[in-house]
């Protein structure tokens, strides 16, 4: 296993002395799904800390979300947070004592202008890039939960990672799961020929048994209808179309330097098995866990500690099974795309990504107001890829035209 390209990035853990005594924290996306669980977990870590169970204690010094303003400022309030960022422009009535940032740039400038120690981004969507990549220019570790980061810019935002030594701390639990198999290097870096392959398993979704008219045809009310994750309306229609899994394929490929053809996916409908990697010698580790979200942002606070968890537990006497099918690309043919990407743009800066975001972030728009089937979601976002095209990558006004 080596380390990133010349120049660094890619560092091992256990640098110092040990774990922080305090971490300061901005969240990004504080009222979403992904948000408030951090909160969670950070209550449980500080709980911890304060029975001496933990050596770190977690201030939360920034917080931000995109609408939702009163339920920000009702956070804040909560965890003494001074500094916070709206993103909807316009004027909010704020209660005193709070330094409020306002607009589209708002998350950016409480990144760039709060010191912290991590930033955790769970912003939705192409929103997240300028605050994740500011972040990273700075040098601070960011748990990484929107992927769309990486899949419309992982060239710039790898690249500035290994110039600065921010290291990329994945929360999705797939990317997770590689990390906890491969432990001894932060992404992003670079897995060489000892690991043969890593598949990220899916759930399949509310339509695994679905026939091929069913799914193209499907409502949002069904496709709303996910059978074992909790999570927002725009991801948990992607988790029905696996576009979700073809983010985060590209995501993995700019986290852990893999290629194409050592990427794959399966679908695992238990949620147990969150990810797989095989070895040339044929050794496969798996790291398993309930499908709770909890576990993965803990750990990309806290490693390489493992402190007690709040996350639900699997009961191994009761769970019966564990299940594992093919993808079939013609019903969900989202992770085909995904593959393209990668080898259209390897690792060099392209729009292919930016494109293929932005395609499915509007058809996903699209859908939700009625405006096409559930099977057009992906067909845009391919003919999106055939129509634009793909063009080197010069700085981020490029990524943000191609994913508009």
């Amino acid at each position: 296993m080596t380390g990133g390209d010349a120049g660094g990035g890619a560092r091992r853990w256990h640098e110092g002395s040990g774990p922080p005594r305090v971490r300061r924290l901005i969240l990004l996306g504080s009222t979403g799904s992904i948000g408030t669980q951090t909160i969670e977990v950070l209550s449980n870590l500080n709980a911890l800390h304060a029975q001496g169970l933990a050596g770190t204690r977690y201030e939360v010094v920034g917080l931000a979300a995109g609408r939702n303003a009163d339920a920000l400022f009702a956070q804040a309030a909560a965890l003494g947070v001074r500094d916070v960022a709206v993103c909807e422009a316009g004027r909010v009535d704020a209660p005193s004592g709070l330094n409020v940032r306002r607009g589209e740039d708002a998350c950016e400038r409480l990144v760039r202008e709060v010191e912290c120690d991590v930033v955790l981004g769970a912003v939705v969507g192409f929103a997240g890039l300028a605050a994740t990549l500011a972040a990273v220019e700075q040098g601070r570790d960011v748990a990484l939960a929107n992927k769309e980061t990486l899949v419309a810019a992982g060239a710039i935002v790898v690249d500035a990672a290994r110039k600065s030594g921010s290291r990329l701390l994945p929360v999705d639990s797939e990317h997770s799961a590689v990390w906890q198999c491969l432990p001894d290097l932060a992404p992003p870096c670079r897995y060489g020929p000892e690991v043969a392959r890593v598949v990220l398993t899916a759930s399949g979704g509310p339509f695994r048994n679905a026939s091929a008219r069913e799914v193209y045809d499907a409502t949002p009310e069904m496709a709303l209808a996910h059978p074992t994750w909790s999570m927002g309306a725009k991801v948990t229609i992607d988790s029905a179309s696996l576009t979700n899994k073809a983010l985060e394929l590209i995501e993995a490929h700019w986290l852990f330097g893999l290629e194409s053809a050592r990427l794959d996916a399966v679908v695992h409908p238990q949620s147990i098995v969150h990810s797989f990697v095989e070895f040339a010698d044929g050794s496969v580790l798996a790291q398993c866990g309930a499908p709770d979200m909890r576990t993965p942002i803990q750990y990309a606070l806290t490693h390489p500690e493992r402190p007690r968890g709040c996350s639900n537990r699997i009961d191994w006497a009761t769970l019966g099974r564990l299940d594992f099918e093919p993808v079939d690309h013609e019903r969900f043919p989202a992770l085909r795309v995904a593959h393209e990407v990668i080898r259209s743009g390897g690792d060099g800066a392209t729009t292919a990504g930016a494109v293929f975001n932005g395609a499915n972030e509007a058809a996903v728009g699209a859908f939700l107001r009625g405006e096409i089937a559930f099977g057009r979601i992906t067909e845009l976002a391919q003919e999106a890829l055939s129509r634009v095209g793909v063009s080197g990558w010069r700085g981020l006004g490029d990524g943000v035209e191609a994913d508009g």
